[in-house]
């Protein structure tokens, strides 16, 4: 019994990362298209555990099923001698390798068995993590979308160690220098605030969401999508983001040639639950469309299970989605964990 009440404020705590607690916090403003919903972790926890809602088991699932979401051995040799057109590397879930110019940079790096503050509970990855960060060439930069534990992970940060230039919403500073990165590689931005890094022009843009690490600091930091251009080559990374009609499109016409996006497909279901913070496949497509971007790659599905959906229903969906919207073979596409494709700017 002790044993089990442990387990329960474990994953009471989690939870956090997943649905709203009753302090409003620093930006709890920040979501203007979005109608206030007063829900917190025992909200959640009662949906997830004694609601009505049927969760797949996408553990059985992935393993009944590989060819889901295949994973393959990453090319080393070609990450660290990479071709000179740009290259994209999908490590799982939110976490890309994006390289071009000499440049290597890193999105929201979680490359650990749990997205969790806990080793024995929480989100479990669905397949081990593809590479280890030792194996992966000198990383210059790092972006965050937020803080939520399955985007900003402390043994990946602290893996890559303090030299890394860390790109973050404002509000996160300390978390950083809390772990021994000096504040100076710390650089914290509000929405549409803009520096330059050498090669890399970053831009923090709107998302939907909202962030939380325990029970306490709810909307204490910002939360954020990023706009990069390296040289020639623009990609925006969407993070984790509910959908509405005006932001996105702002985006777009903001940054009217974007090369590439990568953009959230899973941890939909359900949509009474999530649909304020995490879009659909067929919201997915509609953000493709409104930021117009040339291609976009699918992410935030198939490495840790955060939601109710089966992974052959995301896959269903996204190709109903695509159909209905008459999308073409370049929006939200599917890769490999592991894959590493090169694009054109």
């Amino acid at each position: 019994m002790r044993w089990w009440i442990i387990i329960v404020i474990a994953i009471a705590v989690l939870v956090t990362a997943c649905s709203a607690m009753n302090n409003p916090g620093r930006f709890a403003d920040r979501n203007p298209y979005l109608e206030p919903k007063d829900t917190n972790a025992i909200d959640f926890f009662q949906m997830r555990w004694f609601g009505d809602e049927v969760w797949a088991d996408q553990q059985s699932e992935l393993a009944a099923q590989p060819d889901l979401v295949p994973q393959q051995p990453i090319a080393l040799a070609l990450l660290r001698s990479p071709a000179t057109a740009p290259q994209i590397t999908w490590l799982g879930h939110a976490t890309f390798l994006l390289q071009y110019k000499g440049v290597n940079v890193l999105t929201d790096p979680i490359l650990t068995d749990r997205a969790s503050p806990f080793s024995f509970a929480g989100p479990e990855r669905l397949q081990p993590a593809p590479a280890k960060v030792a194996e992966l060439p000198p990383i210059e930069m790092v972006i965050i979308s937020h803080n939520h534990y399955d985007h900003l992970d402390t043994e990946t940060i602290t893996a890559l160690g303090p030299d890394v230039t860390y790109l973050v919403p404002l509000g996160l500073t300390e978390w950083f220098t809390d772990l021994g990165i000096p504040a100076a590689n710390v650089h914290t931005f509000d929405w549409w605030q803009a520096q330059q890094f050498g090669a890399v022009s970053a831009t923090a843009t709107p998302s939907q969401h909202w962030s939380a690490r325990s029970l306490w600091d709810k909307n204490d930091s910002l939360w954020v999508s990023w706009h990069l251009a390296i040289g020639d080559w623009q990609v925006w990374f969407a993070g984790d983001t509910g959908y509405n009609e005006v932001q996105f499109k702002e985006i777009g016409t903001q940054f009217p040639d974007i090369d590439d996006a990568l953009v959230p497909i899973g941890a939909y279901l359900p949509r009474w639950f999530m649909q304020p913070q995490h879009i659909n496949p067929a919201e997915a497509v509609l953000m493709h469309n409104d930021i117009a971007a040339k291609r976009s790659y699918a992410m935030h599905w198939g490495t840790y299970q955060l939601a109710a959906e089966s992974l052959a229903q995301t896959k269903q969906d996204l190709a109903d989605a695509r159909r209905h919207y008459q999308a073409n073979e370049d929006t939200l596409r599917l890769l490999a964990i592991g894959e590493t494709v090169t694009v054109r700017p």
